[in-house]
C-alpha cells in the first residue's frame, strides 16, 4: 500500500493471545509505512501517560502506534507475572502476529518501544529467526534480562538512559557491549529513571522519533 493511499485510523483492539485477549488501542496517521507495538514496564499498562507522551511524537512524526496491556487485570496483579519476561516476550509477539494479519494495518513495517521490563520482552520477541521487526527503541530498559537474546538481535536497536539513573545505566551499557546490531546508547543529562526532569521526556521522543523514521519507515534501512 502506497503511502499516499493510506487513511487515518484510530480504534480500541482485543488481541488474541492464546488463552487470553488484550486490549489496545491502535492509531495510524495519514500516509504511515511504519507501526511501533510498545511493550510496558512491570506496574504500568496502556495507559503509561508517558509512553503515550512518546507515542503521540511518533504519530506526529508519520508513524502508528499500538499501545496494548501485555497482561490480563489479574494477572497484573500477580509480581511473577510482570517480572516474567518469557511471558511478556510471547505477549508482545501474539500482539506482532495479530498486526500482521490485520487487514487494516497491512503493509506497515512494525518496530517495538518497550520500557523497563518491557524493553527486555521487545528485545527477546525481536531476537526470533521469524522477526520481521525493523526496529528497537528501549526506554529506561532493563536490556539485561534479555541478556541470551541480545546477540540475536538484528533490527537497529537504540537504547535510551537517563544520566541519573546509575545502576540502569550501569546495566544498559553492559547489554550495549552483547548486542551485534546496529546500535546506539543515548544518555539524557540530568533525567533520572523515569525522566521526570524538564524536557527528559521530550528528548525521549524526539530521539525515538528520529529512530523509527530512519530505520522503521524507509524502505532501506540506512546504514550509520
Amino acid at each position: 500500500m502506497r503511502t499516499l493511499e493510506r487513511k487515518r485510523l484510530e480504534r480500541p483492539v482485543v488481541i488474541p493471545a492464546g488463552t487470553v485477549r488484550l486490549s489496545g488501542d491502535v492509531a495510524i496517521p495519514a500516509g504511515a509505512r511504519g507501526l511501533v507495538l510498545f511493550a510496558h514496564g512491570s506496574g504500568s499498562s496502556r495507559f503509561s501517560p508517558r509512553n503515550r507522551m512518546v507515542a503521540a511524537e511518533l504519530r506526529r512524526s508519520g508513524v502508528g502506534t499500538l499501545l496494548f496491556d501485555l497482561l490480563t487485570d489479574r494477572e497484573a496483579g500477580n509480581r511473577t507475572r510482570v517480572f516474567d519476561i518469557p511471558l511478556l516476550a510471547e505477549r508482545l509477539w501474539y500482539a506482532t502476529s495479530w498486526t500482521l494479519a490485520e487487514p487494516d494495518l497491512h503493509g506497515l513495517r512494525v518496530g517495538y518501544f518497550g520500557a523497563s521490563t518491557g524493553a527486555a520482552a521487545a528485545l527477546v520477541a525481536a531476537a526470533r529467526r521469524d522477526s520481521p521487526i525493523g526496529a528497537v527503541v528501549s526506554r529506561g530498559g532493563r536490556p539485561d534480562l534479555a541478556a541470551e537474546a541480545l546477540p540475536r538481535v538484528a533490527a537497529p536497536t537504540l537504547l535510551i538512559v537517563g544520566a541519573k539513573d546509575g545502576m540502569v545505566l550501569d546495566l544498559n551499557r553492559s547489554a550495549f557491549e552483547r548486542l551485534t546490531c546496529h546500535k546506539r546508547l543515548e544518555v539524557v543529562p540530568q533525567a533520572t529513571h523515569l525522566f521526570e526532569e524538564p524536557g527528559a521526556l521530550e528528548r525521549v521522543a524526539q530521539v525515538a522519533a528520529e529512530w523509527f523514521t530512519q530505520y522503521l519507515v524507509m524502505e532501506e534501512p540506512q546504514q550509520a
